[in-house]
Formats: structure tokens, sequence, C-alpha cells
């Protein structure tokens, strides 16, 4: 029914993920960008990996690195989403998508217009419906979490993450130095408070209270001081390192709904 509705997105994120495994589920062609050295934390759910793998498979799906663009529809064909190094979305200009979605979260917008396709699709604040994109999908947890946006823009920034189980910021593991990162523990492991999880230039990082390693940045990262490294879950399933997050899912539905909604585009 889509074969002919080719997408372009950028990022290959945890989020991104859910939003390409989706479309791809329900019978889009599409490919996914990233940066040269990908930083997503949630690497065991994060088509990224693919770019230090050279394929990388979440709930059934396999996205595989290529380097050329000639080879995505060889790659479609083999039943495979194809992730390619392509940090200014050049991609666009060689195959003249019908759906953009930029799933980059970067709070901002680094260059995504309207004429980038017939349908541009933001991923969270820094975008607005009707100026920049065609559609706005809200990111931020909460009542409004997934819903699409026709006109206006999506929630501020908060810059503090959701609260699961009572832990918010808490979550977050930063780098407390610029260098490169050591994992000692692997995603899935569970973590006793004050384990460490990592070194980075003979600094440990350790768990903030007893939980999951959900998260943890490639070893080939190159990190600095702050940066967000990795994710310890309160919920303690390891379960929930191998799936799509709900989050994901719900946003994943709404850049669906905003390809629906314009039938008269993707069925020309």
């Amino acid at each position: 029914m889509f074969e002919n509705t080719l997408v372009v997105i950028k990022g290959a994120g945890d989020i991104a993920t859910g939003v390409g495994r989706r479309l791809f589920r329900c019978g889009f062609p599409l490919v996914m960008t990233e940066q040269l050295q990908p930083t997503p934390v949630r690497r065991t759910v994060a088509f990224a990996e693919a770019v230090y793998k050279g394929e990388t498979t979440v709930e059934g799906v396999t996205a595989r690195l290529i380097e050329d663009p000639a080879h995505v529809y060889s790659t479609l064909r083999e039943g495979h989403i194809p992730i390619i190094p392509d940090p200014e979305a050049h991609i666009i200009r060689v195959l003249n998508p019908k759906v953009v979605v930029d799933a980059i979260l970067a709070k901002k917008n680094l260059g995504t217009a309207k004429s980038n396709a017939p349908i541009v699709i933001g991923l969270g604040p820094g975008f607005t419906a009707g100026k920049d994109v065609h559609a706005v999908i809200e990111t931020n947890r909460g009542h409004n979490l997934g819903r699409v946006i026709l006109n206006g823009s999506a929630e501020p920034n908060t810059g503090v993450p959701g609260v699961v189980n009572g832990y918010g910021s808490e979550r977050v593991l930063r780098s407390p130095a610029d260098g490169a990162i050591v994992p000692i523990r692997e995603i899935g492991d569970f973590l006793l408070k004050g384990d460490v999880i990592a070194v980075v230039e003979g600094e440990p990082v350790v768990a903030p209270f007893d939980g999951t390693l959900r998260g943890l940045v490639h070893e080939k990262v190159t990190v600095f001081k702050g940066m967000k490294i990795g994710d310890v879950d309160p919920r303690a399933s390891r379960e929930h390192c191998y799936t799509i997050s709900d989050k994901a899912l719900a946003i994943s539905g709404g850049v669906l709904e905003a390809i629906l909604s314009h039938r008269h585009v993707i069925t020309e």
C-alpha cells in the first residue's frame, strides 16, 4: 500500500528507532541517517548501533549499515532498514522522499524545512507546525505525549527527566570528565547503589540507587564532562532494556497518524 512512500528519518536513537520500526512494520520503505559517531544511551533498542556493529536488531526488525545511498533499495528488498552515516542528511536531496521525520531530538531545529518533502514531521520542541514542518509530535511525558500538533509547537524542554518510581534526574548518569569511557558493566545488568558502572579518565561512574543499567554509551564515544552517558532504571526489569519504551511507542503512533492524515500526499 505504501511501497512508493519513501520515508527518511533523521536520527536513529531509541525514540527514532521506535518510529522507524513502527513505520517499517506498517509497510513504509524508509532509511535512517545518523552521526559518524552516534551517542545513544539506550543502545540495545537503537538502530544507531548498526553504525558500530554493521547491523542490529530491535524487536525482530534489523537495521543494516550502508555507505552509499545507491544501496537503500537493495537493503529494503532484503527486508532490512538501511541506516547511513549522514549528519547533514544529504540523502534527502538524492532520494526525494515523500516523508521526512526529524527525530534527532536536539530540542532545536538543525536545518529541517517544509521544503524537504511533501510531509515533514518534527519530534518535540524546536519546530513550529505550519512554519518549518507540517506537523509536530509532542515528546514530553504526560497527558499530551504522542499528540499530533498541526499548528504551533510542542511543550518547551523542561530539562528534567520524567519521574520513574520516584526517581527523576538521578536516573541519568553523566560523565565526570572529558575523555574516553571504559565500561565496567553491561546494559541489562542489575546494580546495587554504589556499584561502579564505568570509568572515565580514572574517575568512576557509580549507580545512584538499586536498579537495572538501561543504557550506556558506546565505548568508542569520546565523552565530555556533564554529558549524558547512561541511564539506570529503578524498576529493575531486564526486559525493559531490550524492548521499545512506552514513550517511543506513543510518539511513533503520533508520527503514523500525522502521515496517514495526509493521505492526499502519499497516494499521489
